[in-house]
C-alpha cells in the first residue's frame, strides 16, 4: 500500500535518515555516476516527503526553506525509485504543498537536470535560465509561483 511521510529532521527516526540518504546516494552518486557533496548541512532545516510502498522507498523529495540551498523555498533531491507509475508527480504535489504550507511559499525554485524539464512543467514549474552545468550535469533553473 502507498503511504506519504512528511518530517521534518528532527522528527526522522535514525533507519528513516538513512533509508532516504541510502536511496538520494544509489541514484544520484551511483546511477548517475555523480560525485557530489549530497550531506551538504540544508537537511536539517529542511522538510522531507516520501512514499512508501510497503517497506520500499518509492519517491522522495527535500523542501528547503528560503536562505539554505537558495535564497527563496526550494525543492531538491527529487527522486523516483519507480518509475512509470506517476510517484515522481505525486511526491512533488506533495513537496509543493509542504512548502507552502510549513514556508508559507509564494515562489519555489529549483535546479532541473536538463532532461526532466517537462517532468517539472507538469507540476507547473517553468524555466527561467539558460543551460548550466551542475555536477557534471546540464541542468535549468526553474520556478513555481503560487
Amino acid at each position: 500500500m502507498l503511504q506519504f511521510h512528511k518530517k521534518s529532521f528532527s522528527e526522522l527516526t535514525l533507519n528513516e535518515l538513512y533509508g532516504l540518504l541510502k536511496v538520494r546516494s544509489e541514484v544520484f552518486v551511483v546511477e548517475q555516476n555523480c560525485v557530489y557533496q549530497d550531506l551538504d548541512d540544508d537537511d536539517q532545516a529542511s522538510i522531507h516527503v516520501w512514499l512508501t510502498y510497503g517497506e520500499k522507498i518509492v519517491s522522495l523529495a527535500r523542501v528547503c526553506p528560503a536562505g539554505t540551498h537558495m535564497p527563496e523555498v526550494s525543492i531538491g533531491r527529487v527522486i523516483s525509485t519507480v518509475r512509470g507509475q506517476g510517484y515522481g508527480k505525486q511526491i512533488m504535489l506533495h513537496a509543493i504543498d509542504a512548502a507552502v504550507e510549513h514556508f508559507n511559499a509564494q515562489r519555489i525554485k529549483l535546479d532541473a537536470q536538463q532532461y526532466a524539464i517537462g517532468f517539472y512543467e507538469s507540476v507547473g514549474f517553468k524555466v527561467i535560465s539558460s543551460p548550466f552545468i551542475l555536477d557534471g550535469i546540464p541542468h535549468v533553473k526553474m520556478c513555481w509561483e503560487r
